[in-house]
């Protein structure tokens, strides 16, 4: 039997978005079991607290959606004793690695070039799409393992808003949650205590500055837009969700029973 979070939101020191996505509601009626699926930012700086808290839940599986690059600049995960550790990057360290060195050092003049005039926002557009795209052999990876014998699982990336979030919001779809609670789930990301902590170079003059903050804050925000690009995407590429997960995903009508009877209540 899994462990149920309290329904006060637990408060962790080193780990930033952790949330249970249970209560979700599906379009047949039904709900997201609680203690079976928890989404989160990266682990790498849970405390002790943080990590006793964390193994209270009978996690089988953590699914790390960063690639080297985030591990290095972060740290890997604590280990939980009898969890397994899935990592499956969904971006590549070195897709926009210099956009990204510019996010942390660059001064004003840079940020504005790269950043302003909606290219920022632009910018998580297309990878959002490129995610979908281009990693359904990830997802299917993962929806196969929660099908399989992977509950109670966690899913995380850097801030648990992007690539995770994609991520839930895939596994969502297939249990047929209605599209307006996975958007809702999706944004509770903006809350102030659940945001990625910027990271930026002290050696750059422009700082933390109001103007640096507002170009930046298209990058660290969860937008409706975001998801709806992916979900637009999804409707382009494969005419709609039940296609893509057959098809896409290769997720056949029993693997789905199979996940919906794991997850759902």
């Amino acid at each position: 039997m899994t462990q149920q979070i309290p329904s006060t939101e637990p408060e962790l020191a080193g780990v930033r978005n952790f949330r249970d996505v249970g209560g979700l509601p599906t379009v047949d009626g039904r709900r997201v079991r609680h203690g079976v699926l928890f989404r989160s930012g990266h682990l790498a700086h849970a405390t002790q607290e943080d990590a006793a808290f964390l193994s209270s839940l009978g996690l089988h599986t953590i699914f790390d959606f960063r690639n080297a690059a985030d591990q290095k600049l972060e740290g890997p995960d604590v280990e939980l004793p009898g969890v397994r550790n899935v990592n499956l990057p969904l971006s590549d360290p070195a897709d926009g690695s210099e956009f990204w060195k510019m996010v942390r050092d660059g001064e004003i003049d840079q940020l504005r070039a790269i950043l302003d005039d909606g290219k920022a926002a632009n910018r998580m557009i297309v990878s959002y799409r490129t995610i979908i795209k281009e990693r359904t052999g990830e997802h299917a990876r993962v929806l196969r393992s929660l099908a399989d014998d992977s509950v109670p699982a966690l899913m995380h990336c850097a801030a648990g808003k992007d690539r995770a979030g994609l991520s839930i919001a895939v596994t969502l779809l297939a249990l047929g949650v209605e599209r307006e609670a996975i958007v809702a789930d999706y944004l509770e990301s903006n809350a102030k205590h659940r945001r990625y902590k910027v990271h930026r170079s002290s050696s750059s003059a422009a700082g933390y500055s109001p103007e640096v903050m507002e170009l930046l804050s298209p990058l660290f925000e969860a937008r409706a837009e975001y998801l709806t690009a992916a979900f637009e995407t999804i409707g382009e590429t494969w005419g709609d969700v039940d296609t893509y997960l057959e098809q896409g995903l290769g997720l056949g009508p029993e693997l789905r029973e199979s996940l919906r009877e794991r997850l759902l209540d």
